[in-house]
């Protein structure tokens, strides 16, 4: 026999062992159990989620991950981070998270184009989009609105005739308190609830709120939050809010817990309000009413894909069935039951177990006919607000 020949039986020899040898292998695996090459079979979306919408999106994800939505065959499975959108914007611009969640689904569309700006003028491109399929989208709609016991809400009305940002002011400095505004002696001096700026979005959103009232304008520029008279005007009405460490994150569940020696009153978001109005009713004789300010300041919650290379095409898609998932009209059912307006035209505000049906008699309103709404303001709006807040709030 040839070499040449030799050389050919003894590679076909070798090729017919490899491959008996991997059925082999195979079988035994098989046999014992053993996964010999194991592949990934969820998709993970992580999606990062202002406080205010959080209880209703993780509701949404636990039922969309009981009901094994699948992508290419593979189960996604979605997952919920609570986070402020103040915070959740400061650690985007720092390159803090880690990992990079999936999605991001903030208070409000400017912080989004804000983060988007940042990312922009260090990478040149944009990491969040404004159009297309991937586009930032609302989900859920929510204002701010007055939320004050109604026999404070009376008083302020006999003596103000409207309450709004200036009434609140001369309320907070009246130096004999209650019973020089026509209130009664143990209700002490007004006591005002903002959320706490470093902690809630909300914060920054009353006192550029705030300012849109003093001025009478809906844009808000540096210079009129620098303006040392509006500062000091400012610095009056903040002096009225009995500690902003002990507000925190979630203002109205500590108004519902905690009641006067909390606060009277303040502007704050309709979907709390309307979510702890049970409770307020149920430790407290005197109810929450609703008030809505002539200057409207939205909060649209827009679901937004992270569109860099740290998460695969796939996971954007799954993270888009998650959305598509939240405006659907079953979901969007469950947000009109905790107080947020939907997204999706089809679901009525007034549709069962409707919170806005519900506490009418409160004032919450299912169409509010004032349409002044506040624009959003900028990067050094926000920076000037919060600065200020440091030096002359914080540190009392």
């Amino acid at each position: 026999m040839s070499r040449t020949r030799i050389v050919f039986f003894v590679v076909v020899l070798a090729a017919v062992i490899i491959v008996a040898g991997s059925f082999v292998v195979r079988w035994l695996g098989q046999q014992e159990g053993v996964v010999t090459a194991p592949t990934k079979e969820t998709l993970e979306v992580r999606i990062v989620c202002a406080l205010p919408v959080e209880p209703w999106v993780r509701e949404a994800a636990r039922q969309f991950n009981a009901e094994k939505h699948k992508l290419e065959g593979q189960v996604i499975e979605v997952s919920v981070i609570p986070m402020d959108g103040l915070t959740a914007m400061g650690r985007y611009e720092r390159e803090e998270m880690d990992p990079l969640p999936t999605a991001w689904i903030p208070d409000s569309r400017y912080l989004v184009e804000l983060v988007n700006a940042a990312y922009k003028e260090k990478l040149g491109r944009d990491v969040f989009l404004t159009d297309g399929e991937y586009r930032a989208r609302p989900i859920a709609v929510s204002l701010f609105s007055w939320g004050i016991y109604s026999s404070r809400a009376e008083v302020l009305r006999a003596k103000y005739g409207e309450i709004d940002w200036q009434a609140i002011h001369d309320a907070a400095t009246a130096k004999g308190g209650w019973p020089e505004l026509g209130g009664e002696p143990g209700w002490g001096y007004f006591k005002l609830v903002v959320p706490n700026p470093r902690k809630n979005v909300g914060g920054l959103a009353a006192m550029v709120a705030a300012a849109g009232e003093y001025y009478q304008k809906t844009n808000i520029t540096t210079a009129d939050v620098t303006d040392a008279e509006f500062q000091a005007w400012l610095g009056e009405l903040m002096g009225a809010v009995t500690d902003f460490s002990s507000l925190g994150s979630y203002s109205v569940e500590n108004l519902a817990l905690f009641g006067y020696s909390m606060g009277d009153g303040g502007q704050l978001l309709e979907s709390d309000l309307l979510a702890n109005m049970a409770g307020i009713q149920t430790r407290w004789a005197d109810p929450l009413v609703i008030v809505y300010p002539q200057y409207l300041t939205w909060f649209d919650f827009p679901f937004t894909t992270w569109m860099g290379p740290e998460t695969s095409a796939l996971e954007k898609n799954a993270a888009l069935e998650f959305e598509k998932y939240l405006l659907s009209p079953e979901i969007q059912q469950k947000a009109v039951e905790r107080g947020l307006r939907p997204a999706n035209p089809e679901v009525p505000v007034t549709g069962e177990g409707s919170l806005f049906v519900r506490w009418q008699e409160q004032g919450a309103m299912t169409i509010v006919p004032r349409t002044t709404a506040m624009r959003s303001p900028d990067r050094d709006v926000l920076m000037a607000l919060l600065r200020w807040f440091d030096l002359n709030v914080a540190q009392r």
